[in-house]
């Protein structure tokens, strides 16, 4: 379900909540689909519980995951997770970063727009907030 790769500069539960929410927005997981449990994912990534659990706590705090007492975590129906302010704000930072982390690489301005547009496209039938 999700790779943990030891070199990417994220922490491990940003990795873990960057994958699952790639997953839900890229259809591959839908509304309703079961996660495993804590200790399952733990254990299927070689990781700490308290990590897959942190993780699983702010997709919950997000909207992301709905937690069914007694029977573990599920996709939540889609809905608008964030106010329109947060949306802008998270999306404002997100394009900085990128913009910071691809300048250096001296591709043309057309690649990596190039490169981006591809990439939306797996998500093109999908609306994620």
């Amino acid at each position: 379900m999700l790779q943990i790769v030891t070199g990417d500069p994220r922490p491990i539960a940003r990795q873990i909540t960057d994958g699952i929410k790639r997953q839900i927005a890229g259809g591959g997981l839908a509304p309703g689909d079961a996660l495993p449990s804590v200790r399952g994912l733990a254990q299927q990534l070689g990781i700490n519980p308290n990590t897959v659990a942190k993780a699983y706590a702010e997709l919950t705090a997000e909207g992301w995951l709905l937690a069914r007492s007694g029977l573990g975590l599920f996709v939540a129906e889609q809905r608008q997770r964030l106010s329109d302010a947060e949306r802008e704000r998270r999306f404002g930072e997100a394009v900085d970063r990128f913009v910071s982390d691809v300048i250096g690489l001296d591709y043309a301005q057309q690649t990596i727009l190039d490169r981006v547009a591809a990439e939306l496209s797996h998500y093109a039938n999908k609306k994620t907030a």
